[in-house]
């Protein structure tokens, strides 16, 4: 039986480079910076402050990559939000254009820190949208034109429908556009490799360690079961995972449950029919599917986005029929493994980024809303320059962007939402 602290039994775990074991806090330290969460966030934060010369503790409640870091679907797409153009209110069209930027440039960095360190991640560049719609596929040819427009330095090309064979084995599309530089990785390996080059830049990092209590002042003080961190800032990347820690930052975010399987290892002349140029792959409704080959050729296929706060109960029997109503062919394939985790959803589907009022020295990155792997980055980036500058252009801009808090309290919010989402369903097939 799987313990509750340890990694979820993915196909992740399954295939992890070594997993090094880290010690519990044990005593009372002092940092320049503590950061809770040893997550994409909070690793990569640990890193650009460390890489400014601060002195970073880490703190994770369980193990390194736990959350949604760890277990995720692997896929490295372009994107911040899902229409950064309506925040041009906030932000101005100057602010929408470096979100737009943001987007793309927080893939680059993402590949700039593999690269960088020698992290084994099994990257992979090229990524396929798929329209469900003919007018979701017309949508593509904005797209496209658009990105041609910013100056976008990767190949995209259209797919019509009569093509689609050349990037998915299936016949429920409408289209496609191919994104040459978005691609797919092995989360888990990715976070657990950045921790170590965390620790390489001098970063203490300690498991097991969740806090109990922030007692707030000019130097915060992070008291945990068997010691105490005292940091002059303060970082917060527990994203899904907050709790109560801070309720002012609680609300809003929801916690929704996400869904993957994954296949026995394919034959390969079945894996290049199914997907024959090794792309990601995600459609466009609003409980999407995504999917894409792993390296040892199994089909990992996810999404099935949940509001309720309930999980299946048995989620390849859950995810089984979304899986071959896309791919038919494996109906005689066997699921090895399966999975689910908690994703950070804002209301308006835009991270929240910036620091608290009450506590300038508490600053804090979550709610990705899907979009995890990269803007996880590009907001961990944000965070160090505020924190060593006490000045950032980025934050600032994702500062302005105003987020509510879910209405009805902690006990009411994902019944709510769920029945929000239920709405937006049933308008795709009406």
């Amino acid at each position: 039986m799987m313990q509750p602290n340890e990694h979820a039994p993915s196909y992740y775990r399954a295939s992890a480079n070594a997993m090094a074991q880290r010690p519990a806090l044990e005593a009372d330290l002092s940092a320049d910076v503590c950061v809770i969460g040893g997550g994409f966030t909070g690793v990569n934060t640990a890193i650009e402050l460390a890489l400014r010369g601060l002195s970073v503790i880490l703190l994770e409640a369980r193990r390194i990559g736990w959350g949604a870091s760890g277990r995720n679907g692997g896929q490295l797409i372009r994107g911040i939000g899902h229409d950064v153009s309506g925040f041009a209110k906030y932000v101005g069209e100057e602010g929408v254009r470096y979100m737009e930027r943001a987007g793309i440039d927080s893939v680059a960095l993402v590949g700039q820190r593999i690269a960088e360190h020698g992290i084994d991640c099994d990257l992979r560049w090229g990524f396929c949208e798929l329209a469900n719609t003919p007018a979701q596929f017309a949508a593509f040819k904005g797209e496209q034109a658009h990105l041609a427009a910013m100056g976008y330095a990767h190949e995209t090309r259209l797919v019509g429908p009569q093509d689609m064979s050349q990037v998915v084995g299936s016949t429920v599309y409408a289209g496609g556009l191919v994104d040459m530089g978005s691609g797919h990785l092995h989360p888990l390996n990715l976070v657990l490799g950045e921790a170590q080059a965390a620790e390489a830049l001098g970063v203490r990092i300690f498991e097991h360690s969740p806090v109990l209590e922030l007692i707030h002042g000019e130097t915060v003080q992070v008291r945990c079961a068997g010691g105490s961190v005292r940091a002059a800032n303060l970082v917060l990347a527990c994203n899904a995972h907050l709790e109560e820690l801070e309720p002012r930052l609680s609300g809003k975010v929801l916690p929704a449950g996400s869904y993957i399987i994954a296949t026995e290892p394919l034959p390969e002349p079945l894996a290049q029919q199914l997907i024959p140029q090794n792309l990601a792959l995600c459609d466009q409704k609003v409980g999407l599917d995504y999917y894409r080959l792993t390296a040892d050729r199994r089909l990992l296929f996810g999404g099935a986005c949940h509001y309720s706060g309930r999980d299946p109960q048995d989620i390849a029997a859950y995810m089984r029929p979304k899986m071959l109503k896309v791919f038919p062919q494996l109906a005689n394939t066997a699921i090895e493994f399966q999975w689910g985790g908690k994703i950070g959803i804002t209301a308006n589907r835009f991270p929240q980024v910036g620091r608290l009022k009450q506590y300038p020295n508490v600053f804090y990155a979550q709610g990705y809303s899907g979009h995890g792997l990269n803007v996880t980055h590009w907001c961990a980036r944000l965070l160090a320059e505020g924190i060593h500058a006490g000045a950032s252009q980025g934050l600032d801009i994702f500062s302005q962007v105003p987020h509510m808090t879910f209405p009805g309290g902690k006990a009411l919010r994902s019944p709510l939402l769920a029945l929000g989402m239920l709405w937006y369903r049933l308008r795709e097939v009406l």
